[in-house]
């Protein structure tokens, strides 16, 4: 790896440390308040008049840009799994508001760190951004597309959410190689996407952490953050491998979100599970 690369890297690495301390942060905020964020719009209105959702905010924005550099600087599979360094560290912080880190959780760090490593080895160029009007209209299909099965955030689990929600950061991920400088229409469009996927995205997550661990909620959120826009990036951005290194990359990518999912299992079991019904007033007691 090169010096530019060795920057997106560790641009990479404290982004995920500001979205792992945000992560529990938001999980705090989120119920501190006696009634769930089931609206759209009462979330957003709520959220603007409660400082702590400032301060989260400020570290998902401070995470947003170092994650941003890396998405540039590295392949989308290398950049994404970075932010698998988010959950260790939302474990180590959460540790002080809900459950000690035990030896199964210790483990599935290794294998979060293990499979960046491998990664990180294996990786080759990133594709050069490049705002298209396929990817452009693609990106908008996909933020209606979420908006449409958001609607369906009554009737899933953290898990179910944590899964939207990681759809949602995938696409914001992929916007944000869409945005060409000096832009034009197509990468206008490409850089109002990363908002719209962002927003829906934050909330469903937010949502999901009201019902249960921020560790169940994050670990499927990682792996469908992770996994679309490695395979959009090799598949129609132009991200690169290093000859012969198909497998190790594979390896690490496999490893890392599996040891986030497996992170995020063994911390929700140590842990007693919200209701997750339509979040009604039944949430409010257990505050």
């Amino acid at each position: 790896m090169g010096p530019l690369e060795l920057g997106g890297l560790a641009a990479g690495l404290l982004g995920a440390v500001l979205f792992g301390v945000g992560a529990v942060a938001q999980a705090h905020g989120v119920r501190r308040h006696p009634t769930p964020p089931v609206h759209l719009g009462a979330f957003v209105a709520r959220s603007v008049r409660d400082p702590w959702t400032w301060l989260v905010l400020s570290a998902y924005l401070g995470g947003f840009v170092l994650h941003a550099a890396a998405i540039w600087l590295l392949p989308l599979y290398l950049a994404q799994a970075t932010v698998a360094m988010a959950l260790p560290v939302a474990a180590l912080a959460q540790r002080h508001v809900e459950e000690p880190l035990g030896r199964a959780h210790w483990g599935s760090v290794g294998l979060v760190v293990l499979g960046l490593v491998l990664l990180a080895a294996g990786s080759g160029s990133a594709g050069a951004a490049r705002a298209e009007p396929a990817l452009a209209l693609s990106l908008v299909a996909g933020a209606a597309l979420l908006g449409l099965a958001s609607a369906l955030r009554h009737h899933v689990g953290a898990a179910g959410l944590g899964t939207l929600a990681g759809l949602g950061y995938a696409g914001s991920a992929v916007a944000v190689r869409g945005v060409e400088l000096p832009l034009g229409a197509w990468a206008v469009v490409c850089a109002l996407a990363v908002p719209a996927f962002s927003l829906v995205a934050f909330w469903l997550y937010s949502l999901g952490m009201d019902r249960a661990s921020v560790s169940s909620a994050t670990a499927p959120m990682n792996v469908g953050q992770t996994f679309v826009p490695a395979a959009v990036g090799v598949a129609l951005l132009g991200d690169t491998v290093r000859p012969g290194w198909w497998w190790v990359v594979l390896l690490g990518l496999v490893l890392s979100t599996w040891g986030a999912v497996r992170l995020g299992r063994a911390a929700d079991l140590a842990r007693p599970h919200r209701p997750t019904g339509a979040g009604s007033a039944e949430l409010a007691p257990s505050r």
